[in-house]
């Protein structure tokens, strides 16, 4: 494994948007014992799984980690991976805040219907669901938050169980109908609920609306213009796009969605997500548990929780995307610990965060 501490890969200018500064203008980062630390905590077995890691602190490229190790593409094994830069990496539910990002997109173009929009009035094929009691009430903002009020199960069930609702989503003949009859279990707005069925509805308002395919519209308005390298975006058995788990992107790209978010939706001096959605989209919709909060498709932790504001994504297996404001600091991992249980995941993610990057940068 290899744990690099680089300097000035890029620069922060004017407003945040970022530009690139080639490899020979690196210099020694000042914390050059991060690496040390990380292949000790390897060692003790307190990080384990860990593919890569890159750590973007006030305009610059502090760390970078790629290691070596067994990977999959959703199940599929690859077997022995050799990371790097350029080596593409499943983000499984970090995709979905890609698709939440999209959808702010499409809004400014007027290709999609407002959060305030009812969700079932969106859908006319389906008039017999649009008429059952209690589900007029649900918003796309709803949608955007989980917070529907429908009854769905990713968490307490494992994802190779059929009765997961994701799951279940794959398997039924129409994926949007099977999330859209899914039984009311509260009024919406009040309670999270983790939803991948919900990232799907959105990936569908969005092809829609803009009559492109969900990984061709996420090139042309987001990836091209960041310049990210090549993306994959894989398809269930009826050929609808994985909205909310199936995005593949290299690590490097990754880290610059963060960058971009830091920087206000802009990327080299360019508006690429509208500055008031991504606000709107940081903002605590709900509350999941305590400091813990859920904006529009990106997890939030509040000051109260014992540091800095955080704004997160979160996918299977260890994906992560940390976006700090006011340390001005994005952090990307990923990892390949989709056979660990969630508390196994979040300990590892947890003790690179807070043990690792945190104490190095504050």
């Amino acid at each position: 494994m290899t744990g690099r501490i680089v300097g000035r890969r890029q620069a922060v200018i004017g407003t945040g948007a970022a530009v690139m500064t080639t490899a020979v203008e690196r210099a020694t980062a000042a914390d050059s014992d991060m690496a040390a630390r990380l292949a000790e905590m390897e060692r003790d077995g307190r990080v384990f799984g860990l593919h890569t890691l890159l750590v973007w602190k006030g305009g610059r490229m502090v760390f970078e980690h790629y290691g070596t190790g067994d990977d999959e593409i959703r199940g599929q094994p690859l077997g022995k991976v050799k990371f790097g830069p350029d080596v593409l990496h499943d983000l499984r539910s970090v995709s979905k805040s890609i698709v939440g990002m999209l959808y702010g997109i499409a809004l400014a173009d007027g290709k999609v219907p407002p959060p305030e929009a009812k969700i079932y009035d969106q859908f006319p094929q389906y008039p017999d669901l649009a008429s059952q009691p209690g589900r007029e009430h649900i918003t796309i903002a709803h949608v955007l938050s989980m917070t529907m009020g429908i009854e769905w199960d990713e968490l307490t069930l494992p994802y190779p169980d059929p009765r997961n609702s994701e799951i279940a989503m794959e398997a039924a003949p129409d994926r949007y109908r099977y999330v859209l009859a899914c039984p009311i279990v509260g009024p919406p707005g009040v309670k999270w609920t983790y939803n991948g069925g919900a990232t799907a509805l959105l990936g569908y308002l969005i092809t829609r609306g803009t009559a492109e395919k969900l990984p061709d519209y996420a090139r042309r308005v987001l990836f091209d213009p960041m310049d990210a390298g090549p993306t994959e975006w894989s398809h269930g058995n009826d050929g609808e796009t994985r909205a909310a788990s199936g995005l593949r992107l290299r690590p490097t790209d990754l880290l610059n969605v963060g960058r971009m978010v830091l920087a206000h939706g802009i990327w080299q001096g360019r508006q690429i997500v509208p500055a008031k959605w991504l606000e709107l989209s940081t903002t605590r919709a709900v509350v999941i548990d305590g400091p813990f909060g859920y904006g529009w498709h990106w997890y939030l932790l509040s000051p109260q929780g014992g540091g800095p504001r955080t704004i997160s994504a979160a996918g299977w297996g260890g994906q992560r995307l940390f976006i700090v404001p006011a340390l001005d600091l994005v952090v990307a991992m990923n990892c390949g610990n989709y056979w660990k249980s969630g508390m196994e995941q979040r300990r590892v993610t947890d003790v690179l965060l807070r043990e690792l990057v945190l104490p190095a940068v504050m």
